[in-house]
Order: structure tokens, then C-alpha cells, then sequence
């Protein structure tokens, strides 16, 4: 499951859902949408671009519960979603490059000088999963983009 895809849409809305539902509750609410704009439901002499708008309601809550209806891509989603919201909602300082940081070989670490005279740091082999690195005595935070 690509994570581009999963991140672009709010699956929730489409399904009319809310993260804390249960799986029966998310099934019940993809179950009445499903029949409410399966293309087998509509109603002859509907214009075409009725019908094609629903038609791609329809995909769309397929791709919805395809995501909300497996437990593990429910909880790949619902993380990218709260990675999502911490970059919104936490003091972002900066966003920096990778390259741009300060290299120690010994310690084999990246690191970068905050306003406040702390350092965010991020190790080599944590570069690949760590976007959002937080200073080491304030509460700011640099986004490192690759």
C-alpha cells in the first residue's frame, strides 16, 4: 500500500467515519454508501455526468474501505495521519535538506544548531525514517526533507 495514496485523501470524510469507530461502525457506514452509489442502484435516464460523478463516489468509498477495512492499513494510515497533524500543529522552525546539516563521523550523526543554542541531531540510520526532528532543550522542531 503506497502511503502517497493513502495520505492525499481524508478517508474518514469519505466513508463519513470518524478514526475512533469501530470496525462494525466503519463496515455499517461503507456498507450504506457501497449500496447508495453502486452503478448496478442508479436509476435509468440519470444525465451522464450524474452518473459518472457517481460512479467515482463509489470508487473512491471502495478505496476507502479498502484502507479503513484491513487493521493494518488502518494503522499505516491513522500514524501518517498523526504525522500529518504534528507537522501542523507543532512550532515548525524550519525545513532544512538533509546535505545541509552538519556531519560528525565519529559519532556518525547529523546535527544542527537551534536559535535557542540547543541542536537537533538525527543518526544516520534513523535519516530514512524521521521527517520531524525535535531540538534537544526547546520545543522546536525542523522538518527534514530528503
Amino acid at each position: 500500500m503506497a502511503l502517497e495514496r493513502m495520505k492525499q485523501k481524508d478517508w474518514y470524510k469519505v466513508l463519513g467515519a470518524k478514526p475512533s469507530d469501530s470496525p462494525a461502525e466503519l463496515k455499517r457506514k461503507y456498507q450504506k454508501l457501497a449500496l447508495l452509489y453502486h452503478p448496478d442502484k442508479q436509476e435509468a435516464g440519470v444525465a451522464a455526468a450524474e452518473a459518472e460523478e457517481r460512479v467515482r463516489q463509489f470508487i473512491q468509498i471502495q478505496q476507502a474501505w479498502k484502507i479503513l477495512g484491513n487493521q493494518e492499513t488502518k494503522k499505516e494510515y491513522d500514524l501518517q495521519q498523526r504525522e500529518n497533524n504534528l507537522t501542523k500543529e507543532w512550532p515548525l522552525h524550519e525545513q532544512i535538506y538533509l546535505e545541509d546539516m552538519s556531519w560528525n563521523e565519529d559519532e556518525q550523526l547529523y546535527s544542527l544548531s537551534c536559535r535557542c543554542g540547543g541542536n537537533y541531531s538525527v543518526s544516520k540510520s534513523e535519516t530514512k525514517d524521521v521527517s520531524l526532528v525535535c531540538c534537544d532543550t526547546c520545543s522546536l522542531v525542523i522538518e527534514i526533507l530528503q
